[in-house]
């Protein structure tokens, strides 16, 4: 079967979906060491670098031959979310050390040359000329043809909301909406039949999380949707400890964003967070509890990931015969 290589792998949401195509993990980059030993524990791969990847040539994957590169750069030098975001699009890319990790995914991508590579980030790595400067890179690693597929998880029947562009040789979206739902997947059909964490139970990474002294007097003044906690600066605001709407899909689970229960006071449980995200109730997280969280927050939804492995599988099993959806 075909290989995969996944840098910046995190905790494994991304290549969770390809292995379940029933691709070959071969090797995964991950500078996190507890998200290294998630990856490793649910992903299993042929190899792991516990690495930055800044210090990988490429000659460390000298006997593979991946058809496959993915992978999630840092997002943290685009995302809005940022507030030291530089106001240059082109200087977040070239400039910003965390744009800059971006870089060395397009080095690996010309060294090891897969026959199709799909680098997922949030969709204001296509602000401005930003867009156009990543095209040059790739056009420059060798890849002439590049594609920008937007995806809304809540689409595909995620329980929460996300939107993330992944960049690829091929256009896959368009294979995609024969997965599109009509119905949204609300939250409580999600976390619904989870039992209080406080409860006995042997469900992991399930366990009960205080809300922080300073917003605990608020949970039973919030209606559902509403938020403990607002910051930003200038004309961005945003939002957090958001006490969720039972009955709505999620908002967008960040690594470092948190949601209060809609009905026991309390955050939501890693677990349940990674209900939000997709992930099965097998799949353990290692290491504290905010790397726990980070980890899920961080990733790729098994969900799409899996869509995306069926979309690669189809276009290499075709051998670029009968590829007809750009």
């Amino acid at each position: 079967m075909f290989t995969v290589i996944d840098l910046f792998a995190g905790g494994g949401g991304f290549s969770y979906g390809f292995k379940g195509e029933g691709f070959t993990i071969s090797a995964g980059v991950e500078i996190n060491p507890s998200a290294c030993r998630t990856y490793e524990r649910n992903i299993s791969p042929l190899q792991m670098f516990c690495s930055d990847i800044r210090n990988l040539s490429g000659r460390e994957f000298e006997n593979q031959n991946p058809d496959v590169v993915i992978g999630g750069p840092p997002c943290e030098a685009y995302t809005p979310v940022s507030l030291n975001r530089m106001d240059n699009p082109i200087d977040r890319l070239y400039l910003d050390e965390r744009g800059r990790l971006t870089l060395d995914y397009i080095r690996l991508v010309a060294h090891l040359q897969p026959k199709v590579f799909v680098m997922e980030n949030v969709l204001q790595i296509t602000e401005g000329q930003l867009k156009y400067a990543l095209m040059e890179e790739f056009r420059q690693a060798g890849y002439e043809r590049i594609y920008f597929n937007v995806l809304r998880s809540e689409n595909y029947g995620s329980p929460s909301e996300r939107t993330r562009v992944f960049v690829s040789n091929i256009y896959f979206k368009g294979y995609l909406e024969r997965f599109r739902v009509s119905r949204k997947t609300i939250v409580w059909t999600a976390i619904g039949d989870l039992p209080k964490p406080d409860f006995p139970h042997d469900i992991p990474n399930h366990s009960w999380v205080d809300i922080p002294k300073k917003f605990k007097k608020r949970w039973e003044k919030l209606r559902f949707g509403q938020s403990a906690l607002y910051f930003g600066k200038g004309n961005k605001v945003f939002k957090d400890y958001t006490k969720l709407h039972p009955e709505k899909i999620s908002p967008t689970v960040k690594g470092s964003g948190r949601f209060l229960h809609p009905y026991q006071p309390r955050l939501l449980s890693v677990r349940e967070q990674a209900r939000l995200m997709t992930y099965p109730d097998d799949y353990i997280f290692e290491g504290g509890l905010n790397e726990q969280y980070n980890q899920v927050g961080e990733s790729v939804q098994p969900l799409i990931s899996k869509l995306i492995a069926k979309a690669v599988k189809e276009y290499l099993l075709n051998g670029n015969k009968n590829w007809n959806f750009t």
